[in-house]
């Protein structure tokens, strides 16, 4: 896994910017160390001075920024969080002189992008504008589904195989020859669950393969059922088996539709909610989210993704 953090923009844009109180010069940061700072541990929120506050908001917000690159996946928890560690006080009544600093230090650092930040895992390298889809209510796109995928196979020891998004247009496009040698290292049939994203022209919707009880499920955040779709991902089950001489799995397949499952009440998150469902579902974990969470799993997964690491997993399925 590899972090590449962008100097070089920032350097170019800061000659405009040297008077600028919000943002550094040069390209190199000087993050402000917490032992130059007044030991306030043991203060209460109105002894603790808001140059204080102010100089660890500017600390832990360039940290940020280097990390991640951009500021999409900041939520006002991790600045209180990190506040609240270092003066171990409740800062509850700063909260609008905390918003307002934070909203100063973005604004300075606006002309400053870190267009050359990327992450790279294995063979999976997202720049900020893959990353950036996972802003607001942006379309994620193939890169982010496909290396948060990769994520989940690794972190389950890969007892589950998730399919390139790539793969279902290669299938029906090509038919099982065109794929076959895409499971050449891979033994479908000793795995638990397979994950099959389906992206059909603006909307994505996730099959899955139940190995062990030899059943296909169909997922849809907008309660369409494309039949074609798994009866497809059938086809291409039934022909693997042969050709893998796996006899046990070349009948008694079942189809399930899942229709109490978490619904999108808008038009953008259909692939948030399909790397959601992935998630809970490799980790055996209930599908309990709703739009509402959607805000905050965008910024969740994005910091997954340069952390390269998923956040919240439960003990090894």
């Amino acid at each position: 896994m590899e972090v590449e953090h962008a100097i070089f923009p920032v350097y170019l844009n800061t000659k405009a910017l040297w008077d600028h109180r919000y943002c550094k010069r040069g390209g190199h940061w000087e993050a402000v160390s917490t032992e130059e700072l007044p030991d306030l541990s043991q203060s209460s929120s109105a002894e603790v001075q808001d140059d204080h506050i102010i100089e660890l908001i500017h600390e832990f917000l360039e940290n940020f920024y280097e990390k991640y690159g951009s500021f999409i996946p900041l939520i006002e928890e991790d600045i209180l969080e990190y506040l609240n560690k270092h003066l171990n006080t409740d800062l509850k009544d700063r909260k609008k002189m905390i918003s307002t600093e934070v909203m100063k230090y973005k604004s300075g650092l606006a002309c400053a992008p870190m267009n050359f930040f990327k992450v790279t895992y294995n063979k999976h390298i997202l720049a900020l504008d893959d990353l950036a889809t996972l802003d607001d209510q942006n379309w994620v796109n193939d890169q982010i589904i496909n290396m948060y995928g990769e994520l989940i196979m690794e972190t389950t020891n890969h007892k589950i195989h998730f399919f390139n998004s790539f793969f279902y247009r290669q299938l029906v496009a090509k038919g099982y020859e065109g794929v076959k040698r895409w499971t050449k290292k891979v033994d479908l049939f000793s795995k638990r669950l397979l994950l099959v994203p389906v992206h059909l022209e603006i909307h994505w919707s996730l099959i899955t393969v139940d190995v062990s009880k030899q059943n296909i499920n169909f997922y849809d955040s907008q309660g369409i059922l494309f039949k074609f779709a798994v009866d497809n991902i059938l086809k291409y089950i039934l022909a693997e088996a042969k050709e893998k001489k796996q006899t046990a799995f070349q009948k008694g397949w079942k189809m399930t539709v899942n229709k109490t499952i978490p619904q999108q009440k808008n038009d953008n998150d259909c692939g948030v909610f399909v790397l959601e469902y992935c998630k809970c579902l490799a980790f055996k974990e209930p599908l309990l989210f709703t739009q509402e969470d959607m805000p905050k799993v965008r910024k969740r997964i994005y910091k997954e993704l340069c952390d390269c690491k998923l956040l919240d997993v439960p003990k090894p399925v």
